[in-house]
């Protein structure tokens, strides 16, 4: 039985760090004179640091020097650092270790697939580094989701074809991606936005090892 590759993305599906990017982008924007609404923040779900800056500067129709952007870049990112510096364990979501333990028992490969460029601190934070084979990241890749890139990479790192590969996702960009890369979707959170997943999960609560043994075989 050829070995699958599950591959993860991390923000809303390992860990909910998306409250701590809407509190950082929310300070940036009000600073700024932006109103910015957590309706607002669904529409940076999966996007790329730059293209949410553009899309936030869009909402205020402020126009901006690169200098200026770069600036609030760093801004905007340092100020969601402060929030990681507490993470724990604690912040993994409901049932994520229990599928990932399962995973690893089977012996199957796990990746992370995230455009988070802080994936790696995060995962030490939470003490879960130890059940990833591959880890792609923000820093791995030019191409931000719906492009495959990210999937793609972490596929190729663990030695398994697209067509065995299975990606979990809470973005529609990310199930796009997983999608046009030829890999079973799995949609976590609202199926009617994530519509397009080949399955769909509330939460990792709601997987369970009788889906995964079929997955697996």
């Amino acid at each position: 039985m050829a070995k699958k590759a599950f591959i993860f993305d991390l923000d809303g599906v390992i860990v909910d760090t998306a409250k701590y990017h809407f509190l950082a982008w929310q300070k940036l924007a009000n600073e700024l004179g932006i109103e910015f609404t957590h309706e607002h923040n669904e529409g940076l779900k999966g996007v790329s640091r730059v293209r949410s800056l553009d899309i936030i500067l869009e909402l205020g129709n402020i126009q901006a020097s690169q200098e200026d952007k770069n600036k609030w870049l760093v801004q905007k990112n340092t100020e969601y650092l402060s929030y990681l510096v507490d993470m724990d364990a604690s912040e993994i979501l409901p049932g994520v270790v229990k599928v990932l333990e399962f995973l690893k028992n089977k012996n199957q490969f796990i990746a992370l697939g995230s455009a988070s460029k802080n994936a790696r601190p995060i995962l030490e934070k939470t003490n879960s580094m130890h059940f990833f084979d591959a880890i792609v990241d923000g820093n791995d890749v030019s191409n931000a989701k719906p492009d495959p890139e990210v999937f793609l990479r972490a596929a190729k790192l663990v030695g398994v074809s697209n067509e065995n590969s299975i990606v979990f996702e809470d973005s529609v960009a990310g199930i796009q991606a997983a999608n046009i890369a030829n890999m079973i979707s799995i949609g976590i959170g609202d199926e009617t936005v994530l519509y397009e997943a080949k399955y769909n999960f509330k939460d990792f609560t709601f997987i369970d090892e009788t889906f995964l043994e079929n997955l697996i075989n």
